[in-house]
């Protein structure tokens, strides 16, 4: 899944090389963080969020086919940086 999510995203963004993508278990459900770049938050997110949203579809149909539950969260690159400094 951490494949599938990390090929589409490096194909919306400037910067691919900046693309990566965490597993993270959460109340019997998995979760994949998405990190991106300084300046692609944006391109990912994408107008009002449809893209975004799009992206999240995929990750639970795609769970979904294969017996599992799962989610998508984008990790805001700027605050990951603020909170990682404190």
């Amino acid at each position: 899944m951490e494949e599938f999510i990390s090929f589409i995203t490096k194909h919306l963004v400037t910067d691919p090389d900046a693309v990566s993508v965490e597993k993270v278990e959460r109340d019997g459900r998995s979760v994949y963080r998405l990190h991106v770049g300084d300046g692609d938050l944006g391109q990912v997110i994408g107008k009002e969020g449809r893209t975004a949203k799009s992206l999240r579809i995929l990750v639970i149909a795609a769970a979904a086919r294969a017996g599992e539950r799962a989610g998508l969260e984008i990790v805001d690159p700027v605050k990951e940086n603020e909170s990682g400094e404190s």
